[in-house]
């Protein structure tokens, strides 16, 4: 069992920057694929960012690509959501996510493949 904690949401103006963190604790030393997925008020749950099982590829939604980063410190065991030029759109509340499935690429890109959750951060962008 993994429990995942986020943490770093808040209130941001657009064009504003936060930084979402992931802290990971149980046993940590399984093969996870990690990732972040973000809920809007009446919308489902989608894909934002995840890490490659060895955490040295990332890969991104469209909607954020070019603004987010995604990455991880294991001697911290904690990954990371560097959000920059937030925009209103990416108003939602922000989960991590873990699963030791493997499985196709595509369906990382879907919610239900995974696992573990964290009880969510809200992330609030200001026009």
């Amino acid at each position: 069992q993994v429990q995942l904690a986020e943490s770093g949401g808040g209130l941001v103006q657009a064009g504003g920057s936060l930084r979402l963190s992931c802290a990971a604790s149980g046993r940590t030393n399984g093969n996870y694929v990690m990732g972040w997925f973000r809920q809007a008020l009446g919308k489902e749950r989608e894909f934002v960012a995840r890490l490659s099982r060895s955490g040295s590829i990332t890969y991104y939604a469209d909607s954020v690509k070019g603004r987010f980063t995604i990455s991880r410190d294991n001697t911290k065991n904690t990954m990371y959501l560097q959000m920059n030029s937030l925009k209103p759109g990416d108003t939602a509340v922000y989960y991590c996510a873990a699963t030791a499935v493997i499985t196709a690429a595509y369906n990382l890109l879907r919610p239900a493949t995974y696992d573990y959750w964290g009880q969510g951060t809200q992330v609030t962008v200001s026009a």
